[in-house]
């Protein structure tokens, strides 16, 4: 069978692993056996992709991540140079966890900074944004901008990576793509496009 995906020579792709048409796969990484990887994706130099994730179409992974069992991201989602996934909650080196692997699901559109930590088992919103060196401890909601130690929201991004700026109404409009926004109960929804 025919692939329709780029390897780079030095990659290693295990047996059992999905790979979709259009993703290319870099210097020293290892892709390995269960996973799911979807169109059009990149994935970095010196990547580890553990089993059974799946990473959906068009996904950008940047150099030394290590993505490890649990983790799902959705289409689009975007992970900075030598961000870290956790899988397990309360890790022991004399304690073997493994079958107790917490899932961690990004979805469509987040972007998450390089060197940002994500704790397991919460969600990252859709379109969400992670500032570089964040540590994700809790769930992040649609649009968020989180930054530090633990990660704190401290504003909206839009689906074009732009901080959002409300007015009085509780209306804002992004500056490319024209998308409109507003916050209900604490929370950014889009509205429409302009």
């Amino acid at each position: 069978m025919k692939k329709n995906y780029f390897a780079h020579e030095t990659a290693v792709i295990d047996e059992g692993c999905s790979i979709a048409n259009g993703t290319s796969i870099w210097h020293f990484s290892h892709i390995m056996s269960g996973c799911t990887i979807g169109e059009n994706c990149n994935i970095g130099q010196n990547v580890v992709v553990s089993p059974d994730v799946v990473l959906g179409k068009n996904v950008k992974v940047q150099n030394n991540v290590s993505i490890y069992t649990g983790v799902i991201c959705e289409d689009d989602v975007f992970l900075g140079p030598s961000m870290v996934f956790t899988n397990v909650t309360n890790p022991r080196s004399a304690v073997i966890r493994r079958g107790q692997y917490t899932r961690t699901l990004v979805k469509k559109g987040a972007s998450i900074g390089a060197n940002a930590t994500i704790v397991c088992g919460y969600d990252i919103g859709e379109y969400a944004f992670i500032g570089a060196g964040a540590v994700v401890t809790k769930e992040v909601p649609p649009y968020a901008l989180v930054i530090g130690n633990p990660a704190r929201r401290v504003g909206w991004m839009s689906e074009y990576g732009h901080k959002l700026s409300f007015n009085d109404e509780g209306i804002a409009i992004c500056p490319e793509g024209k998308d409109k926004y507003k916050i209900k109960n604490g929370l950014v929804i889009k509205l429409a496009i302009l």
